[in-house]
């Protein structure tokens, strides 16, 4: 039961990978430095040819995810090429995504077991099916963002506190010294907001008397001073510039020059009113019943709605920056759906109270399927470039230009399978072409830019929603020059169609339409 527990959590991350393959803009700095690092290598010759130098982004990242994710994901690249699954670079992405879906999954297991070890066993498989019916979790945990390099090391954090006995009512010291250590590592290389969820965890335990300010302090400033050491020294071979610590530059950028509002203000009340419903859906409900029945359930979500309510007062708020509270409401969550789905069946409120607990999970899945399916449909610009290198395979001495959208919703370094590196210098055997295409990424290119370089032979360009000939007329395309050859649409809304609906009561799904635009066309010059 324990291992059939794990693989659904690692299947439900393994099929948003599947079904969603491609990326976006936020998650390309981690992805490109794990394509460099594996197909470059690290030494100092190296780095000359990696992405970050031509794309740097606003403010540098760390490596130290990205190298670690390449060098676990390169036994497993040559695993499935032994299976016969890998046909071209852009399977390796898919690889990678898988791999990190796997790392993230070996945290929530490990979850899972505290959870059952806490709370019992259905407590455990209730955690397992509302993590698996929240759309955002299995849907992020295979993709490059620094937040979900995080995640692992702050779900075994967060696990340490809380694992013990059921009738325990202290954790050890050693637990809460770990967990230190591991939200310091997390803070410090990945995501600075990771200190404040430290701060609360740290203020509990004071409070609680589970440990010594001397102790909180010695253990912090040996995991500080072991964790800047060691982004400073990888960080600053990767990016050639004077000693660098990038969380610490992010914070200056993003915080105290404010650059982040730049990006969006929300009101105090967005993180509670908005994000986290959004991230829990009806599971909120039933964590909320958790911390009410049990103390325990309380204790234990202290530190995550006060590291909410802090964050709260920082003026540009996404959901990323809370994922990493989202699998302890679960807990609590899991707890609440417990106590509801186990009681005796043979009165009323038994029975009502298991009929809950099974419309929270039928109305996750619905809310999980209806958001898979709109993203599924919302990568333009990885669509484009595979159909591009579909529709020109064998085509020699190509050079296509790629639009900012199109390099923003997919079109990775993963995806240039007709460019060096190839996958040869990975000791795979791979149909490499005579004479490599050239994929341009030049930003802020007009259209009679494009047409007057007469080295540019296609283009991936931006178009309206109308008719295409008359969108790219009208952004200057056309003029005798250039053809479309393929047009990608991408999920604009989701709109009801209560027509379609009266017309077949037995077909009830067909009132809810997902609505798409055309984004990109596949251009060839005449």
């Amino acid at each position: 039961m324990s291992a059939a527990l794990d693989l659904i959590l690692l299947g439900a991350s393994w099929l948003h990978v599947l079904l969603a393959p491609y990326t976006k803009v936020e998650e390309s700095f981690n992805l490109h430095a794990t394509h460099d690092v594996l197909f470059y290598g690290v030494s100092p010759a190296a780095l000359s040819k990696y992405d970050h130098f031509i794309f740097p982004g606003a403010v540098p990242r760390t490596f130290i995810g990205s190298v670690l994710l390449a060098w676990i994901s390169a036994p497993a690249i040559h695993l499935a090429h032994w299976f016969g699954l890998l046909s071209s670079k852009a399977d390796i992405q898919v690889v990678v995504r898988l791999v990190l879906a796997t790392c993230n999954t070996f945290g929530f297991s490990y979850l899972r077991r505290s959870v059952s070890h806490r709370y019992g066993g259905i407590a455990g498989v209730m955690f397992v099916l509302l993590t698996i019916t929240q759309f955002h979790i299995p849907f992020w945990m295979g993709r490059t963002l620094p937040n979900m390099f995080a995640l692992l090391p702050v779900n075994i954090a967060l696990c340490k506190l809380w694992d013990r006995a059921p009738n325990a009512t202290r954790p050890t010291a050693r637990g809460i010294d770990i967990s230190i250590v591991l939200l310091v590592f997390a803070s410090v290389i990945f995501r600075a907001e990771v200190a404040v969820l430290l701060a609360a965890v740290v203020l509990q335990a004071l409070w609680s008397r589970r440990t010594s300010l001397l102790r909180v302090i010695k253990v912090g400033l040996i995991s500080s001073f072991v964790s800047i050491g060691l982004t400073v020294v990888i960080d600053t071979y990767f990016w050639r510039q004077r000693p660098i610590w990038p969380e610490l530059y992010g914070v200056y950028f993003n915080v105290v020059q404010g650059k982040s509002a730049e990006w969006g203000v929300s009101p105090f009340h967005t993180y509670f009113a908005i994000h986290l419903p959004k991230l829990l859906l009806t599971s909120i409900l039933l964590a909320a019943f958790g911390a009410l029945i049990d103390g325990r359930v309380r204790t234990l979500l202290f530190p995550s709605v006060m590291f909410v309510f802090i964050l709260s007062f920082l003026g540009h708020k996404e959901w990323r920056f809370l994922v990493y509270v989202v699998p302890i409401f679960n807990v609590a969550a899991a707890r609440g759906a417990t106590y509801l789905a186990t009681r005796k069946k043979s009165s009323l409120i038994g029975r009502l109270a298991f009929l809950v607990v099974v419309g929270c999970l039928s109305a996750n899945l619905l809310a999980t399927v209806i958001f898979s399916r709109s993203s599924m449909d919302n990568y333009p610009g990885g669509e484009a470039l595979a159909r591009f290198n579909e529709i020109y395979a064998g085509q020699p001495n190509l050079h296509v230009h790629i639009s900012n959208l199109a390099a923003q919703t997919g079109a990775s370094l993963f995806q240039q399978v007709n460019s060096p590196p190839y996958m040869t210098v990975l000791g795979i055997d791979s149909r490499d072409p005579a004479t490599p295409w050239v994929y341009n990424k030049t930003e802020d290119v007009t259209p009679e830019q494009l047409t007057a370089d007469r080295k540019i032979t296609h283009a991936i360009a931006e178009v309206e929603p109308m008719d295409v000939v008359s969108s790219l007329e009208a952004a200057g395309f056309l003029k005798g020059s250039w053809k479309p050859t393929d047009v990608v649409t991408s999920f604009d809304r989701l709109a009801f169609d209560v027509q379609a609906f009266k017309a077949d009561y037995t077909k009830p799904w067909r009132v809810l339409n997902f609505v798409e635009s055309e984004k990109l066309a596949i251009l060839e010059r005449r």
